[in-house]
């Protein structure tokens, strides 16, 4: 029986047990670095892989959504310059705007 979709922040649920949904990846990096975010990970009361998890998601959602202004921002840049009229001198005053009848 395959696992229900009820995933929930990184957990599924399978016949009553519930599993981690997480791919492992393999970073290489150098010693000295490790040693630091070890000490920075256990100041925040978290672990290595909780420091890189963090990040990578927070980049991603980031990205997710600063993509998608950009591409929003873009679209928005080109109907004005699609759309551009010169609309020559004004031939008329704010008074003649607002008088009344």
């Amino acid at each position: 029986m395959a696992a229900r979709k009820d995933q929930t922040q990184g957990f599924a649920r399978d016949k009553g047990f519930t599993y981690y949904v997480y791919m492992n990846i393999t970073l290489s990096l150098d010693e000295k670095l490790v040693k630091e975010l070890r000490k920075l990970a256990v100041d925040r009361d978290t672990t290595l892989t909780g420091l890189v998890r963090d990040y990578l998601e927070k980049v991603a959602a980031e990205n997710t959504t600063s993509g998608r202004k950009r591409r929003e921002i873009e679209a928005l840049r080109r109907t004005f310059e699609q759309f551009h009229r010169k609309l020559g001198p004004r031939t008329w005053k704010r008074e003649d705007l607002y008088e009344r009848s």
